[in-house]
């Protein structure tokens, strides 16, 4: 019986000592925005998971507390894809931010929805990132805008131009392309600027 006891004994000593201490709570990583491009590399790697056919239509950013889309970076983007063999289309978004109301970061899948043909576009026509379309936008208007209000949001809109057959980024001072103070054409392919819408 003391034998017993005497192993019960040491035994729990034993597991005593190689329980682990609790860890501390892991901290909060910081905000990492990523230009466009970079943030629709990951996403485009998801979608062919979907749908190995798959053209996106549209890439746009979004903003979140103080990280405004200064220099052609965003914590939120947003890029949609369709796929003929499926007939549908299908949004994916990319977070490098932790907040409420924000997806985890990462890449997240969407909603599946119907095709939407004739806006998609080839990834080959994507040679100008957000930043280099940022710093042409500033030369055309956007730097006086920004020094006047300088917690004014910038936010990025990548679509297909029908009429002028070409990829566009369309550099959005402002949350909405609706009242923003300056919305700022750049030619995706070739980085020239196209024009003004306001």
């Amino acid at each position: 019986m003391k034998r017993l006891a005497l192993i019960l004994f040491l035994l729990a000593i034993i597991s005593g000592c190689t329980s682990e201490a609790p860890q501390p709570a892991p901290k909060a990583q910081p905000p990492d925005p990523q230009t466009g491009r970079s943030a629709f590399q990951h996403m485009f790697i998801a979608a062919r998971g979907w749908a190995p056919d798959i053209r996106p239509y549209q890439l746009q950013s979004g903003t979140v507390g103080d990280q405004k889309g200064r220099d052609g970076k965003a914590v939120l983007w947003t890029a949609a894809f369709t796929s003929a063999s499926m007939r549908a289309s299908k949004p994916f978004s990319w977070s490098g931010i932790d907040a409420p109301d924000t997806p985890s970061r990462g890449v997240n899948p969407g909603t599946q929805d119907n095709f939407t043909p004739g806006n998609d576009f080839d990834v080959q026509f994507l040679k100008v990132d957000s930043d280099k379309a940022f710093a042409v936008a500033q030369e055309h208007g956007g730097d006086k805008i920004l020094k006047e209000k300088p917690d004014l949001a910038v936010t990025y809109l990548l679509d297909w131009n029908k009429s002028g057959s070409n990829l566009v980024w369309h550099v959005i001072y402002g949350t909405s392309r609706n009242q923003a103070a300056l919305v700022a054409d750049v030619d995706a392919t070739t980085g020239a600027f196209l024009r003004k819408e306001k």
